[in-house]
């Protein structure tokens, strides 16, 4: 199944569950939910984009979590000290590009396996924002930054456009150029399929492996400023908790292979808001909210195994494809 496939697919899918659960609750319709929904699948729509970049080469950033954590609390620190509130998030954001600069410094000049790195840095981050902010409640009272957050610049009819959104489709689009029409995002899929030839293509691997992670961890410290702006009340032990797991399972859902070397970011955007009508759709429902996890991991799940199967069908094909045909030249 190719990239467009498996793009068509996630949004059948997100039409099965629209059209489920608005037929199971009506309530589903209503202004406040759909502006809820969008408002969530815009946030965690950003940190897909950025896991989709690790995924792609063929990596994994299991640090997503800790790094919106830490972002979250580093920002109100920032502004509680007297840093202007354009200088903070600036800050927080180099901060997030750092960790992922040290991030591919350890895969590509150490050799260490990308699960180990980002993993470590899971663990190191929670407990750093934990250590700085003695583990006490943060809070962002600058109502003007927290409208990037939580604002509508405008409304269509009684829905009111979250401002997120915007922030989702400026990225979407940048990354979306990136990944697909610059010479750099051809090598980031080059290599994902293949880091051997694509090395011996001339394609600098090892940078691009450090930009993919880059860009993962910057878009995740992105994605700790706005929540912390969304919530206003950020608690360091707590904020971020699973956040790569959401993540990971849009850019798997979205079309984003976990071998790398494919990937679409429209898809990602849509696993983001498949995951997020999933969690609406338990609450709509009244399932136990303790099932969420079981209810995400069960549809990944599903998603993979139909991935799979795709794959070794389209293999097989492909391969008698060519049997085919050098059957008919032996024969001419």
């Amino acid at each position: 199944m190719n990239v467009r496939g498996k793009v068509l697919g996630i949004f059948g899918l997100l039409v099965a569950v629209v059209l489920f659960t608005g037929f199971m609750n009506p309530r589903f319709f209503s202004a406040d939910n759909l502006e809820n929904v969008v408002q969530r699948t815009s946030l965690y729509g950003i940190l897909g984009i950025g896991a989709a970049f690790s995924i792609v080469t063929g990596g994994i950033d299991l640090s997503i979590g800790s790094v919106v954590g830490l972002s979250a609390t580093i920002l109100p620190m920032l502004i509680t000290a007297g840093v202007p509130a354009p200088a903070a998030v600036l800050g927080v954001l180099l901060i997030g590009a750092l960790l992922g600069a040290i991030h591919g410094l350890l895969i590509t000049r150490v050799g260490l396996q990308p699960f180990v790195v980002t993993l470590c840095g899971l663990l190191v981050y929670r407990g750093i924002a934990r250590r700085i902010s003695g583990d006490q409640t943060l809070g962002i009272d600058d109502e003007a930054l927290r409208s990037l957050a939580t604002g509508s610049p405008f409304s269509i009819g009684s829905f009111d456009v979250p401002a997120p959104v915007f922030l989702l489709l400026i990225v979407g689009v940048l990354a979306a150029l990136f990944l697909g029409r610059s010479v750099w995002g051809r090598w980031l899929l080059a290599l994902g399929r293949n880091p051997e030839a694509a090395h011996y293509a001339g394609v600098p691997v090892d940078r691009m492996i450090v930009v993919a992670y880059v860009l993962s961890s910057l878009l995740a410290a992105l994605g700790g400023v706005l929540f912390a702006l969304d919530i206003g009340s950020i608690q360091p032990a707590a904020m971020g908790n699973f956040y790569e797991l959401y993540a990971i399972a849009a850019a798997v859902l979205g079309g984003c292979s976990l071998r790398g070397g494919e990937g679409s970011i429209l898809g990602v955007v849509l696993g983001a808001a498949v995951m997020r009508l999933l969690y609406n759709s338990i609450v709509l429902l009244g399932i136990p909210s303790q099932l969420e996890f079981a209810i995400v991991g069960g549809v990944l799940l599903l998603g993979a195994i139909a991935d799979e199967t795709v794959r070794k069908i389209a293999g097989k094909r492909r391969a008698a494809e060519r049997a085919r045909a050098r059957s008919q030249d032996t024969t001419s």
